[in-house]
């Protein structure tokens, strides 16, 4: 079986998963074009600790991590297994690799996880392992526990990096969005990253804070872009491939890239 890739995808807004917008039928469709995983470990921007931590349990619960959306939302489940061996090796792999890991049987899915997986594996019938980010450990701290994690894709492994390529909630244009296409300083972010990421240059990645033009003003805060660079890490560094592009609500880029 050939080496499964490392992803990054953008989650967007939970409503995803009922929305008609281009990315809802790129993640509906990114399953089928991949090798069926025997697992999928997610690096959720939603699961934020200090220090690495990984879900251990067999049946992770189902987390609406969200406020004020339609009832529809709050009542969708994706239950699909955990995997505590796999866990245990995760833990082991990241402690070998002088990272900081720890089980947790607390946390589960949140929609970090589901809402991509909900449309790239309906069937909720592959074994998921849920990885959290460390905002305040930065760039080159997610791109070791990518790395850490790729040998993973040997064994038929799925590594999914979930956040979102731009995310400033505060500039959101709910109304008309889609008719006013990307803001401008959302589209030089973007063209920036997509050519960094063709390139190779990873040293720009890492350095993105002080090189990206606009790249405070598309991530006031860092979360939603660290599960990239676990991807690139997962990935072997090399040069990636944008898988989609498009653009929600103005300023959320919905990009996805493939690693390795």
């Amino acid at each position: 079986m050939t080496s499964l890739p490392a992803i990054f995808v953008s989650h967007g807004s939970p409503m995803l998963v009922l929305d008609d917008v281009p990315a809802r039928d790129f993640l509906a469709s990114l399953g089928a074009t991949l090798p069926r995983p025997r697992a999928i470990v997610v690096v959720s921007a939603h699961y934020e600790t200090e220090g690495v931590r990984v879900v251990t349990d067999a049946r992770p619960r189902v987390i609406h991590d969200f406020h004020g959306f339609p009832k529809a939302l709050y009542e969708m489940r994706y239950d699909a297994p955990g995997d505590p061996e796999l866990a245990a090796h995760i833990i082991a792999r990241l402690t070998d690799a002088g990272l900081e890991a720890q089980g947790d049987d607390r946390w589960g899915f949140d929609h970090g996880v589901w809402v991509p997986l909900m449309l790239m594996y309906p069937e909720a019938d592959i074994p998921v392992v849920a990885v959290s980010i460390d905002t305040a450990a930065g760039p080159e701290h997610h791109r070791r526990l990518g790395a850490a994690l790729a040998p993973l894709r040997e064994d038929d492994v799925l590594i999914l990096g979930s956040g979102s390529l731009t995310h400033n909630l505060g500039e959101l244009q709910r109304d008309g969005s889609e008719a006013l296409g990307a803001a401008d300083w959302v589209t030089r972010f973007v063209d920036w990253t997509a050519d960094a990421i063709r390139e190779g240059r990873t040293d720009d990645l890492l350095q993105y804070r002080r090189r990206a033009p606009d790249a405070a003003r598309n991530h006031p805060t860092e979360e939603h872009f660290l599960p990239i660079f676990a991807a690139l890490g997962a990935g072997g560094e090399g040069k990636g491939r944008r898988l989609h592009a498009s653009t929600t609500f103005s300023v959320l880029a919905m990009d996805a890239y493939a690693f390795g």
